[in-house]
């Protein structure tokens, strides 16, 4: 009966420690206001403007030309990638309706970087 009682407080502790590993890390309070810059500018109908297409939780008036723009870190695991389809859709779609913001100067690299961080967290 120890035995058992021992290897169940062993297998228990295991669990936690592996569980550690998974939980959720914590923004710093920079990429936090980063994201909250990215959210006004995304909401922005004069910069960003993604409400005019897309549906996002917390945006008011949404369009549905584009997808809801839900679940990004499974559709876009690589950030990168999320980047360049903000800077540029035409490169992945040459006929999409989406803005290309990088090279029309709508939005400054900073400002893509900001809305890309935002964006990624949906």
């Amino acid at each position: 009966m120890r035995i058992t009682a021992h290897i169940t407080t062993i297998a228990s502790i295991a669990a936690i420690i592996g569980c550690l590993g998974f939980a959720p890390t914590i923004a710093s309070a920079d990429e936090a206001a980063d994201i909250e810059k990215g959210k006004e500018l995304a909401f922005n109908r004069k910069k960003g403007n993604c409400l005019a297409c897309h549906q996002i939780e917390g945006g008011s008036l949404p369009g549905n030309i584009g997808p809801p723009l839900v679940a990004m870190k499974a559709r876009f695991p690589d950030y990168d990638k999320l980047r360049a389809q903000i800077y540029d859709a035409r490169k992945n779609n040459p006929n999409t309706i989406m803005i290309p913001f990088g090279p029309h100067a709508v939005l400054s690299d900073k400002e893509i970087d900001l809305v890309t961080k935002f964006i990624h967290t949906l």
